[in-house]
Parts: C-alpha cells; structure tokens; sequence
C-alpha cells in the first residue's frame, strides 16, 4: 500500500514540474512577442491581421529600425546597414525544420524576382552550423545569404523588441528604414501572400 502511495506521490510531483515548466514557457512566449500581445489587446493599435497567422503594421505605426550584425554560412560579416533604402525578407530557420524545407523553394522563387525590384532576402539560421547551413542551401537551391545565429542568438535578440520569431519558420519583411513592416508566422503556405507584401513595402518609397 504504502509503495502504491509513494508511486502516486511521485507521479503527482512530475506532472505538477511539467505543468510550472510549460507555464514558464508558454509565459516566455507571451512576453517575447509583443507584436501579438498588442495586437490581441483590443487597442488593435493599428495592426492589421491578414489570415491570422500574418501582420501587417501600417508605416505610421513602425517601431524603431531593426539594428543587427552577424556572419554567414560562408564567413561573411552582414549588418542590417548594407540593406538600408530597400525592403528586406528576413527568414528564421533551421534544417530540421520540415515546414522551412517546404518553403524554402518558394522563397528563392520570390527573391530571384525581386532582386532588382527593391527587395532582399537574408537567412538567419537559428540551430545549424555551417556545413549544415550551407548542405541546405544546396539541396533546395536557395542563393541568397543565411546569417548563423545558433551559438549567440544575437540577431534573433535584435529583432525581440519589436517582434519575435516565436515558431519557425518566420518571415519577417523590413521596410527600407528597416522596421519591421510585416510577419509570417508559420510556413508561407502561398508564395503570393508574401509576393504580394514585398510589393506593398517596396511600393511605399515612390509614394513618398
């Protein structure tokens, strides 16, 4: 009897450390993505939702320029200053990430045709080390750069006071002040969806 008691008393405590460490998590969560926690607030403070899963944040209502450095699968230094004065498709992923290897060839797709249009893709991979980050690269054609953030999370904290990339894949598109203008959250499920934000973003400078 006395052994029956004992296992219950231990199963009671391992549910109970899982249930505060869930909350903590969760908790973690919620005050990281302040995006999402001002725009479920009932204020609205201007966000406009698309599907649920995506923001868009009007140019009145941007926060500060997003400011970050880092290096890439291929030792080269980027900072968030070599892509001032154009739009800028952030993505967070990592190669175990099934819904980032679903979209990377959608992704590689949109930023070949915006290359010159106003519009730059950048990689941050969050898990990966460089042989990885660039095995990846290959296999799904993707050319555009990828910053490696594993071991610092350096850029993922640049972007946190604005928006977090709570889930991966993120999509985050930066205006050319570079401020956080739109999110994916989530797999883009239709390359058009983030097709056609770019164009709103890019198309807000020759309408200055």
């Amino acid at each position: 009897m006395r052994g029956h008691r004992s296992s219950a008393r231990a199963s009671v405590l391992r549910y109970a450390a899982f249930a505060v460490a869930g909350a903590f998590l969760l908790a973690g969560c919620s005050a990281q993505d302040q995006l999402a926690v001002d725009y479920g607030s009932g204020g609205n403070k201007n966000y406009v939702a698309g599907d649920g899963s995506i923001l868009e944040i009007q140019p009145e209502n941007r926060k500060d320029p997003i400011v970050f450095t880092g290096t890439t699968d291929t030792g080269t230094e980027v900072s968030s200053s070599d892509y001032r004065g154009q739009a800028l498709v952030v993505n967070f992923w990592a190669g175990y990430c099934a819904p980032c290897r679903a979209e990377a060839p959608e992704l590689e797709k949109l930023s070949q045709k915006w290359a010159d249009r106003g519009a730059s893709f950048l990689g941050i991979n969050t898990y990966d080390e460089a042989a990885t980050a660039q095995a990846f690269a290959r296999n799904y054609g993707v050319t555009y750069p990828s910053i490696l953030d594993a071991s610092t999370g350096a850029v993922q904290l640049s972007f946190a006071g604005s928006v977090a990339p709570s889930a991966l894949p993120t999509t985050i598109v930066l205006d050319s002040s570079g401020r956080v203008a739109a999110r994916i959250l989530g797999q883009i499920e239709s390359a058009s969806i983030l097709d056609a934000i770019i164009k709103t973003v890019v198309d807000e400078d020759a309408q200055k």
